[in-house]
């Protein structure tokens, strides 16, 4: 089974069905929300101090979140999706590619750090620092929202 963040976690019967699901869609939520507010707190520092290309990483990242999210445990397995052109295979293709995604995004998002606002030494090194936390939260809660939910209560 793939789902395996939240099975060390003893609280009695607080993560057993739906209420596993239930915590972690609030904790993926609250961190996916934070990532994003964090950027809109820069957005309105104004533009003098963003640039408005390095708004792309968090999109992407948002788009790997939806890539990785979309794919079912059972799709992996080929048990739910046998049919198409390509089946469990593509399946893998489409969450291998929204890793790759997500992990870019967290790459880029830690150069244009280093690279704009460390190295040269700039004074505000915040909106550096808030595109790298956006990219963490919402890569992180990508990751909880995956592999935190138990799926054996939709077959």
């Amino acid at each position: 089974m793939m789902s395996g963040i939240l099975d060390n976690i003893k609280c009695g019967d607080c993560m057993e069905g739906e209420r596993r699901n239930s915590i972690a869609a609030v904790i993926a939520g609250t961190l996916f929300f934070s990532g994003w507010w964090i950027i809109i707190d820069i957005a309105a520092m104004g533009p003098e101090h963003f640039n408005n290309a390095y708004y792309l990483c968090g999109v992407f990242s948002t788009i790997a979140f939806f890539m990785i999210n979309v794919i079912s445990n059972a799709q992996l397995r080929g048990d739910a999706y046998t049919e198409g052109c390509m089946g469990p295979r593509g399946a893998r293709l489409w969450l291998f590619v929204g890793f790759v995604m997500g992990f870019a995004s967290l790459i880029a998002s830690g150069w244009i750090l280093f690279g704009s606002y460390v190295v040269p030494r700039a004074l505000d090194k915040w909106p550096g620092a808030a595109l790298l936390l956006q990219n963490i939260s919402i890569f992180i809660s990508s990751l909880i929202y995956k592999f935190g939910r138990s799926e054996e209560l939709w077959t």
